[in-house]
Protein backbone atom coordinates (compact mmCIF):
# COMPACT_ATOMS: atom_id res chain seq x y z
CA UNK A 1 0.00 0.00 0.00
CA UNK A 2 1.41 3.84 -0.89
CA UNK A 3 1.34 6.28 1.90
CA UNK A 4 1.21 10.05 1.30
CA UNK A 5 3.36 13.23 3.26
CA UNK A 6 3.65 16.56 2.75
CA UNK A 7 7.15 17.31 1.65
CA UNK A 8 7.40 20.81 1.08
CA UNK A 9 4.94 24.38 2.27
CA UNK A 10 4.82 27.60 0.60
CA UNK A 11 2.97 30.71 0.63
CA UNK A 12 2.38 33.87 -0.63
CA UNK A 13 0.24 37.09 0.14
CA UNK A 14 0.25 40.53 -1.34
CA UNK A 15 2.60 43.16 -0.49
CA UNK A 16 -0.13 45.52 0.23
CA UNK A 17 -1.24 45.80 3.97
CA UNK A 18 -4.46 47.26 4.67
CA UNK A 19 -4.74 47.91 8.72
CA UNK A 20 -8.20 48.51 10.27
CA UNK A 21 -7.06 52.07 10.61
CA UNK A 22 -7.57 52.21 7.26
CA UNK A 23 -10.83 50.29 6.61
CA UNK A 24 -12.06 52.74 9.10
CA UNK A 25 -11.55 55.23 6.74
CA UNK A 26 -13.97 54.15 4.25
CA UNK A 27 -16.68 52.85 5.97
CA UNK A 28 -18.19 53.17 9.63
CA UNK A 29 -15.88 50.94 12.20
CA UNK A 30 -12.82 50.80 14.32
CA UNK A 31 -10.04 49.12 15.15
CA UNK A 32 -11.54 48.27 18.90
CA UNK A 33 -14.83 46.63 16.67
CA UNK A 34 -12.77 44.84 14.47
CA UNK A 35 -10.59 43.25 17.13
CA UNK A 36 -13.35 42.48 19.80
CA UNK A 37 -15.05 40.56 16.80
CA UNK A 38 -13.06 39.04 14.64
CA UNK A 39 -9.07 39.46 16.05
CA UNK A 40 -7.92 40.76 13.02
CA UNK A 41 -5.35 43.55 12.98
CA UNK A 42 -4.09 43.70 9.73
CA UNK A 43 -5.24 42.01 6.42
CA UNK A 44 -3.76 41.70 2.58
CA UNK A 45 -5.22 42.58 -0.34
CA UNK A 46 -3.47 42.30 -4.22
CA UNK A 47 -3.11 45.03 -6.12
CA UNK A 48 -5.21 44.44 -9.21
CA UNK A 49 -2.95 45.38 -11.88
CA UNK A 50 0.27 42.42 -11.31
CA UNK A 51 -1.58 39.83 -9.05
CA UNK A 52 -3.65 37.14 -9.91
CA UNK A 53 -5.17 34.05 -8.09
CA UNK A 54 -3.01 31.94 -10.22
CA UNK A 55 0.67 34.22 -10.22
CA UNK A 56 0.12 33.79 -6.26
CA UNK A 57 -0.61 30.59 -6.56
CA UNK A 58 2.34 30.29 -8.33
CA UNK A 59 4.81 31.81 -6.09
CA UNK A 60 3.29 29.80 -3.37
CA UNK A 61 4.46 26.42 -5.51
CA UNK A 62 7.19 27.08 -6.33
CA UNK A 63 8.32 28.33 -2.56
CA UNK A 64 6.84 24.72 -1.40
CA UNK A 65 9.12 23.00 -4.42
CA UNK A 66 12.08 24.55 -3.06
CA UNK A 67 11.44 23.75 0.51
CA UNK A 68 11.25 20.42 -1.13
CA UNK A 69 14.02 20.04 -2.90
CA UNK A 70 12.14 19.74 -6.62
CA UNK A 71 11.32 21.91 -9.61
CA UNK A 72 8.00 21.61 -11.65
CA UNK A 73 8.81 18.48 -13.26
CA UNK A 74 8.37 16.87 -10.51
CA UNK A 75 4.44 17.46 -10.01
CA UNK A 76 2.18 15.14 -11.43
CA UNK A 77 -1.16 16.36 -10.88
CA UNK A 78 -2.42 19.68 -9.49
CA UNK A 79 -5.41 19.96 -7.29
CA UNK A 80 -6.41 23.85 -6.42
CA UNK A 81 -8.83 24.93 -4.04
CA UNK A 82 -10.31 28.34 -4.19
CA UNK A 83 -13.73 30.28 -4.77
CA UNK A 84 -12.25 32.94 -6.28
CA UNK A 85 -11.01 31.97 -9.86
CA UNK A 86 -9.65 34.40 -12.39
CA UNK A 87 -12.24 33.42 -15.01
CA UNK A 88 -15.77 32.34 -14.39
CA UNK A 89 -14.25 28.78 -16.48
CA UNK A 90 -12.24 27.43 -17.04
CA UNK A 91 -10.96 26.91 -13.74
CA UNK A 92 -7.60 28.25 -12.42
CA UNK A 93 -6.23 24.55 -12.31
CA UNK A 94 -4.91 24.62 -15.54
CA UNK A 95 -4.20 28.50 -14.82
CA UNK A 96 -1.50 27.35 -12.68
CA UNK A 97 -0.43 24.64 -14.77
CA UNK A 98 0.30 27.72 -17.59
CA UNK A 99 1.84 29.63 -14.75
CA UNK A 100 4.42 26.53 -13.89
CA UNK A 101 4.99 25.94 -17.67
CA UNK A 102 3.75 22.06 -17.37
CA UNK A 103 2.40 20.50 -20.21
CA UNK A 104 -0.53 18.01 -20.20
CA UNK A 105 -0.60 17.13 -16.63
CA UNK A 106 -3.78 17.02 -15.06
CA UNK A 107 -5.61 19.70 -12.94
CA UNK A 108 -8.68 19.52 -10.92
CA UNK A 109 -10.38 22.80 -9.06
CA UNK A 110 -12.09 22.11 -6.03
CA UNK A 111 -15.04 24.48 -4.49
CA UNK A 112 -15.60 23.73 -1.31
CA UNK A 113 -14.80 27.42 0.34
CA UNK A 114 -13.22 27.69 4.15
CA UNK A 115 -12.65 23.90 3.81
CA UNK A 116 -11.36 23.48 0.50
CA UNK A 117 -7.68 23.05 1.05
CA UNK A 118 -8.81 19.76 3.51
CA UNK A 119 -11.02 18.84 0.76
CA UNK A 120 -8.24 18.63 -1.83
CA UNK A 121 -5.41 17.35 0.35
CA UNK A 122 -7.51 14.43 1.09
CA UNK A 123 -8.63 14.00 -2.92
CA UNK A 124 -4.64 14.28 -3.67
CA UNK A 125 -4.12 11.65 -0.45
CA UNK A 126 -6.38 9.19 -2.59
CA UNK A 127 -4.67 9.30 -5.60
CA UNK A 128 -0.88 8.82 -4.20
CA UNK A 129 -2.56 6.25 -2.21
CA UNK A 130 -4.53 4.33 -5.19
CA UNK A 131 -0.86 4.36 -6.91
CA UNK A 132 -1.96 6.73 -10.09
CA UNK A 133 0.03 10.14 -8.94
CA UNK A 134 3.74 10.36 -7.25
CA UNK A 135 4.02 13.99 -6.33
CA UNK A 136 0.29 16.13 -6.48
CA UNK A 137 0.48 19.78 -5.70
CA UNK A 138 -1.88 20.70 -3.59
CA UNK A 139 -3.03 24.63 -3.59
CA UNK A 140 -5.44 27.19 -1.75
CA UNK A 141 -5.50 30.58 -2.76
CA UNK A 142 -8.31 33.35 -3.07
CA UNK A 143 -8.46 37.18 -3.70
CA UNK A 144 -11.94 38.78 -1.73
CA UNK A 145 -10.58 41.71 -1.57
CA UNK A 146 -11.78 42.68 -5.05
CA UNK A 147 -15.92 41.42 -4.61
CA UNK A 148 -15.95 42.89 -0.85
CA UNK A 149 -18.55 45.89 -0.22
CA UNK A 150 -16.38 48.48 1.32
CA UNK A 151 -19.45 50.75 2.85
CA UNK A 152 -20.93 50.51 6.11
CA UNK A 153 -23.83 48.48 4.59
CA UNK A 154 -20.96 45.29 3.79
CA UNK A 155 -18.65 45.67 7.26
CA UNK A 156 -19.30 42.59 8.65
CA UNK A 157 -17.23 40.55 5.96
CA UNK A 158 -15.26 43.68 4.31
CA UNK A 159 -13.29 43.73 7.93
CA UNK A 160 -13.41 39.28 7.45
CA UNK A 161 -12.18 38.68 4.00
CA UNK A 162 -8.61 38.90 2.66
CA UNK A 163 -6.41 37.70 -0.69
CA UNK A 164 -3.61 35.31 -0.53
CA UNK A 165 -2.23 31.71 -1.34
CA UNK A 166 -0.37 28.62 0.13
CA UNK A 167 0.69 25.21 -1.23
CA UNK A 168 1.56 22.15 -0.24
CA UNK A 169 3.34 19.36 -2.18
CA UNK A 170 2.35 15.85 -1.35
CA UNK A 171 4.61 12.71 -2.25
CA UNK A 172 4.85 9.20 -1.90
CA UNK A 173 6.16 8.24 1.40
CA UNK A 174 6.79 4.20 2.60
CA UNK A 175 5.34 5.28 6.00
CA UNK A 176 2.04 7.21 6.70
CA UNK A 177 1.93 10.53 6.27
CA UNK A 178 -1.65 11.84 6.08
CA UNK A 179 -2.79 9.06 8.83
CA UNK A 180 -6.64 10.06 7.73
CA UNK A 181 -8.70 12.78 6.22
CA UNK A 182 -12.68 13.66 7.22
CA UNK A 183 -15.23 15.90 5.05
CA UNK A 184 -18.44 16.64 5.16
CA UNK A 185 -21.34 19.21 4.36
CA UNK A 186 -24.60 20.19 5.32
CA UNK A 187 -26.85 21.24 2.18
CA UNK A 188 -29.30 23.17 4.35
CA UNK A 189 -27.52 25.87 5.31
CA UNK A 190 -26.19 26.88 1.91
CA UNK A 191 -27.31 30.20 2.25
CA UNK A 192 -26.08 31.28 5.39
CA UNK A 193 -22.77 31.90 4.21
CA UNK A 194 -22.79 33.07 -0.15
CA UNK A 195 -22.74 34.58 -3.07
CA UNK A 196 -25.67 34.17 -5.18
CA UNK A 197 -24.67 35.19 -8.71
CA UNK A 198 -23.15 34.93 -10.97
CA UNK A 199 -25.34 31.60 -10.78
CA UNK A 200 -27.12 29.49 -13.65
CA UNK A 201 -30.34 28.99 -12.45
CA UNK A 202 -31.03 32.48 -13.71
CA UNK A 203 -33.65 33.80 -16.34
CA UNK A 204 -31.74 34.67 -19.43
CA UNK A 205 -31.80 38.29 -19.26
CA UNK A 206 -30.05 38.02 -15.32
CA UNK A 207 -27.16 36.16 -16.83
CA UNK A 208 -26.46 39.30 -19.39
CA UNK A 209 -23.74 41.72 -18.08
CA UNK A 210 -25.28 44.02 -20.25
CA UNK A 211 -29.15 43.76 -18.80
CA UNK A 212 -27.64 43.59 -14.90
CA UNK A 213 -28.70 46.93 -13.08
CA UNK A 214 -28.87 45.28 -9.49
CA UNK A 215 -25.19 43.96 -8.50
CA UNK A 216 -26.77 43.07 -4.85
CA UNK A 217 -26.57 39.18 -5.31
CA UNK A 218 -22.58 39.43 -6.49
CA UNK A 219 -21.90 40.49 -3.07
CA UNK A 220 -20.94 38.12 0.07
CA UNK A 221 -24.09 37.78 2.46
CA UNK A 222 -23.34 35.82 5.51
CA UNK A 223 -25.58 35.42 8.92
CA UNK A 224 -22.65 35.65 11.23
CA UNK A 225 -24.22 33.91 14.18
CA UNK A 226 -25.29 30.86 12.11
CA UNK A 227 -22.03 30.75 11.06
CA UNK A 228 -20.88 30.65 14.83
CA UNK A 229 -23.07 28.60 15.78
CA UNK A 230 -22.38 25.83 13.70
CA UNK A 231 -18.19 26.46 13.31
CA UNK A 232 -17.77 25.68 17.25
CA UNK A 233 -19.78 22.68 17.42
CA UNK A 234 -18.48 21.20 13.70
CA UNK A 235 -14.79 22.20 14.75
CA UNK A 236 -15.08 20.24 17.88
CA UNK A 237 -16.58 17.26 16.23
CA UNK A 238 -14.37 16.64 13.21
CA UNK A 239 -11.38 17.18 15.03
CA UNK A 240 -12.69 14.33 17.88
CA UNK A 241 -13.19 12.58 14.94
CA UNK A 242 -9.66 12.37 13.46
CA UNK A 243 -8.28 11.72 16.42
CA UNK A 244 -10.56 8.76 17.73
CA UNK A 245 -10.14 7.17 13.93
CA UNK A 246 -6.18 7.00 14.52
CA UNK A 247 -6.81 6.23 18.21
CA UNK A 248 -5.37 9.16 19.80
CA UNK A 249 -6.33 12.36 21.99
CA UNK A 250 -5.89 15.96 22.38
CA UNK A 251 -2.66 15.57 24.35
CA UNK A 252 -1.40 13.75 21.07
CA UNK A 253 -2.04 16.86 19.01
CA UNK A 254 1.68 18.55 18.64
CA UNK A 255 -0.28 21.34 16.68
CA UNK A 256 -3.73 21.95 15.31
CA UNK A 257 -3.80 24.41 12.39
CA UNK A 258 -7.46 25.78 11.91
CA UNK A 259 -9.02 27.66 9.19
CA UNK A 260 -8.68 31.16 10.05
CA UNK A 261 -11.96 32.56 10.01
CA UNK A 262 -12.04 34.36 13.16
CA UNK A 263 -9.84 34.52 15.98
CA UNK A 264 -12.86 33.97 18.32
CA UNK A 265 -14.12 30.72 17.29
CA UNK A 266 -10.20 29.39 17.16
CA UNK A 267 -10.11 30.40 21.08
CA UNK A 268 -13.37 28.86 21.83
CA UNK A 269 -12.46 25.83 20.45
CA UNK A 270 -8.72 26.00 22.11
CA UNK A 271 -10.44 26.92 25.61
CA UNK A 272 -13.15 23.86 25.30
CA UNK A 273 -10.67 20.89 24.29
CA UNK A 274 -8.57 22.38 27.17
CA UNK A 275 -5.39 23.09 24.75
CA UNK A 276 -2.60 25.02 25.22
CA UNK A 277 -1.39 27.98 23.51
CA UNK A 278 1.57 25.91 21.92
CA UNK A 279 -0.62 23.17 20.59
CA UNK A 280 -2.27 25.97 17.96
CA UNK A 281 -1.33 28.39 15.33
CA UNK A 282 -3.22 31.23 14.92
CA UNK A 283 -1.85 33.99 12.00
CA UNK A 284 -5.77 35.35 10.97
CA UNK A 285 -4.15 38.50 13.30
CA UNK A 286 -2.25 39.51 10.05
CA UNK A 287 -3.54 38.06 7.11
CA UNK A 288 -7.47 37.93 8.16
CA UNK A 289 -9.87 35.44 6.95
CA UNK A 290 -8.18 33.92 3.24
CA UNK A 291 -10.84 31.11 2.95
CA UNK A 292 -8.86 28.05 0.88
CA UNK A 293 -5.52 29.54 1.34
CA UNK A 294 -6.00 30.28 5.28
CA UNK A 295 -4.63 26.73 6.56
CA UNK A 296 -1.50 26.02 3.95
CA UNK A 297 -0.61 29.63 4.50
CA UNK A 298 -0.53 28.61 8.44
CA UNK A 299 0.94 25.23 7.88
CA UNK A 300 4.10 27.71 6.29
CA UNK A 301 4.51 29.96 8.44
CA UNK A 302 4.51 27.21 11.59
CA UNK A 303 7.34 25.18 9.93
CA UNK A 304 9.28 28.33 8.99
CA UNK A 305 8.68 29.14 12.45
CA UNK A 306 9.98 25.78 13.65
CA UNK A 307 7.07 24.85 15.37
CA UNK A 308 6.74 21.62 13.01
CA UNK A 309 8.80 19.04 13.74
CA UNK A 310 9.46 15.19 12.72
CA UNK A 311 7.29 13.10 13.93
CA UNK A 312 4.61 15.87 15.13
CA UNK A 313 1.41 15.34 14.81
CA UNK A 314 -0.93 17.94 12.76
CA UNK A 315 -3.96 18.30 13.28
CA UNK A 316 -5.79 20.36 10.59
CA UNK A 317 -9.70 21.69 10.92
CA UNK A 318 -12.06 23.72 8.73
CA UNK A 319 -16.08 25.10 8.95
CA UNK A 320 -16.91 27.72 5.92
CA UNK A 321 -19.86 27.95 3.30
CA UNK A 322 -21.77 25.19 2.23
CA UNK A 323 -21.86 24.41 5.45
CA UNK A 324 -18.57 21.99 4.92
CA UNK A 325 -16.39 20.90 7.76
CA UNK A 326 -13.39 18.53 7.08
CA UNK A 327 -10.25 17.24 9.57
CA UNK A 328 -7.17 15.82 8.68
CA UNK A 329 -4.60 14.18 10.87
CA UNK A 330 -0.78 14.40 9.85
CA UNK A 331 2.09 12.83 11.30
CA UNK A 332 5.11 15.08 9.96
Amino acid sequence: MHYSKIAGLGHHVPENIITNEHLSGLMDTNNEWIVERTGIKERRWINPETDTVANMAAKAARMALQRANLTEKDIDFIVFATITPDYFFPGSGVLLQRELGLESIGALDIRNACSGFIYALSVADQFIKSGMYKTVLVVGAEIQSTAIDVSTRGRNTAVIFADGAGAAILQRSEKPGVLSTHLHSDGRFAEELYVRDPGSSRPREERQPEQILDTTHFKVVMNGNQVFKHAVVRFMEVIKEALAANNMTKDDINLLVPHQANLRISQYIQEKMGLSDEQVYNNIMRYGNTTAASIPIAMSEAWAEGKIKENDVLCLAAFGSGFTWASALIRW
